[in-house]
């Protein structure tokens, strides 16, 4: 019985010792996983995060790299504006022509000054240039620029290149229609800048070259009749 006693007294030792250990062991095992359990209510260090996949970028947006205004300036008109005049001649000196235009519309004149005339119209383009059109299918086609009308214009099937230039009063266009003794007078002329006249008088729609007429009052005599031509507006 003496020799026993020592034994028990290791053995408890022993399972005192392994009791401890187990307690330590799961103490530590705790401390590790739950940070939260730290004297003071102390939350575990954060860990090093990869940054979001979705995060904007840092560089400047499209928007703000683009001008303020992208679309293109629109470019002046070469019409001049109010009302301006143009007269010349085919290139082959065979007919003379001129162009009334008033902002964006015009109206042209043709005329050989014995038998062949034509009265155009149409619109004027931003950029100057024009399509117009007549009877039994006559047609001019011009650009205006430089203070000149130039293009072809086409009578009676047969096309002619003109240049018109800047006409200053009294050079330009006039017409005069009216009814005389009971027959239809339509007159039309072109005084060009050097002075010349151009024109014919159609009486009941026969043609005949047309009698000069006063630039600064527009009056002209049509057998013996006095009559009195304007300046053509478009």
């Amino acid at each position: 019985m003496k020799r026993s006693g020592p034994l028990y007294t290791l053995l408890g030792g022993l399972l005192l010792a392994l009791f401890m250990l187990s307690l330590n062991a799961t103490t530590g095992t705790r401390s590790t996983s739950y940070g939260g359990d730290a004297p003071g209510g102390a939350s575990p260090a954060p860990s090093a995060s990869k940054p979001a996949k979705d995060a904007p970028s840092a560089t400047p947006t499209e928007s703000a790299s683009r001008s303020p205004s992208e679309s293109p300036s629109k470019s002046p008109s070469k019409r001049p504006p109010g009302k301006s005049e143009y007269a010349g001649r085919t290139a082959d000196d065979v007919a003379a022509v001129s162009v009334s235009v008033r902002d964006d519309k015009a109206i042209a004149y043709y005329c050989n000054g014995r038998d062949a005339e034509s009265w155009l119209k149409g619109d004027v383009e931003d950029d100057g240039s024009m399509r117009l059109t007549g009877k039994n299918g006559a047609k001019l086609e011009g650009t205006l620029a430089d203070n000149a009308v130039r293009g072809t214009v086409e009578v009676g099937k047969q096309p002619r290149d003109f240049t018109a230039a800047r006409a200053k009063k009294p050079s330009g266009l006039y017409r005069a229609t009216t009814e005389v003794r009971g027959a239809e007078i339509d007159g039309g002329w072109i005084v060009l800048p050097d002075g010349r006249q151009v024109g014919i008088v159609k009486r009941d729609g026969t043609p005949r070259k047309a009698p000069l007429l006063d630039p600064e009052t527009g009056v002209v005599v049509v057998d013996g009749d006095r009559l009195t031509a304007r300046s053509v507006v478009p």
